[in-house]
């Protein structure tokens, strides 16, 4: 099973990052291997969809969740398409996240806002 999460940094010590579709790197973790592969989130610097790109490099990459503090409905959609669970983060700590994901202690993400337009890219 693989899981990503939006993080600041191509670290573990560097955090979740609250923006979903705007976040400049992901953060892609074998819950088997424990292996961890840093993605460039090439849709950071889009002017539009950036979360529509950025879910769909996360469908791209096979993920079966998504550990974010946040989510637009227009990405939330191609997640679903790409049967992704969404998570919501607690606190900032990319490896407490991953631990209680695998405790089976993070909630499902529900709150799926209408998506955040044009601040980017410019």
């Amino acid at each position: 099973m693989k899981i990503a999460i939006p993080v600041n940094d191509k670290s573990l010590e560097n955090g979740v990052c609250q923006s979903f579709g705007r976040a400049p790197y992901f953060l892609i973790h074998d819950i088997e291997s424990k292996e961890n592969t840093f993605l460039n989130n090439s849709a950071a610097l889009s002017r539009g969809g950036a979360g529509v790109k950025a879910a769909q490099m996360i469908a791209d990459n096979e993920v079966d969740a998504l550990l974010t503090p946040r989510c637009g409905d227009n990405a939330a959609g191609i997640l679903k398409v790409a049967k992704i669970k969404l998570y919501k983060t607690e606190g900032d700590s990319i490896e407490d996240n991953i631990k209680a994901f695998n405790e089976g202690k993070l909630s499902p993400l529900m709150d799926i806002h209408p998506g955040l337009h044009d601040h980017g890219g410019r």
